[in-house]
């Protein structure tokens, strides 16, 4: 996969008080971006499931750097920033720009799996979802842990 990006849609109720993007749906955008990207490569939300193990967060943070307003155009994209070897940890990053190419904000997270039975940190199974993190598209400073 040489990139993972969509065009958003600006909702009415993504906006705050200042009628630019609240600071709670760049976190909305990023956390369904990551999952439609491990469903398309087949480790849907059922896998997840069935396997118990799941993605957790330990960090989020987003850099704000242009507002967002409704009726803009904006193409979040999506690669891993840090990740070991086993991809038991890993740090993903998403880009927001505009329709004009501009940064908007970029969303950066620490995570790991969780095996959903024990609650434990774990090694992500099946292969499969090692597969799929070794297939999503690196940064271009993307350290291997």
């Amino acid at each position: 996969m040489s990139t993972f990006s969509k065009e958003l849609s600006i909702r009415w109720s993504d906006l705050d008080p200042n009628f630019h993007l609240r600071h709670s749906a760049y976190y909305d955008f990023g956390a369904q971006h990551r999952i439609e990207i491990l469903s398309q490569e087949g480790l849907t939300m059922q896998v997840m499931q069935e396997q118990n193990f799941g993605p957790i967060a330990f960090r989020e943070e987003c850099v704000f750097r242009k507002e967002i307003h409704l009726g803009d155009k904006i193409v979040i994209s999506t690669k891993i920033g840090k990740m070991r070897a086993d991809a038991s940890r890993w740090t993903i990053v998403h880009d927001l720009h505009n329709q004009d190419g501009v940064l908007c904000a970029k969303i950066t997270i620490d995570g790991a799996w969780m095996d959903t039975k024990l609650r434990k940190l774990a090694v992500p199974t099946p292969a499969m979802a090692l597969q799929v993190m070794n297939a999503i598209p690196k940064t271009e400073d993307f350290i291997l842990l």
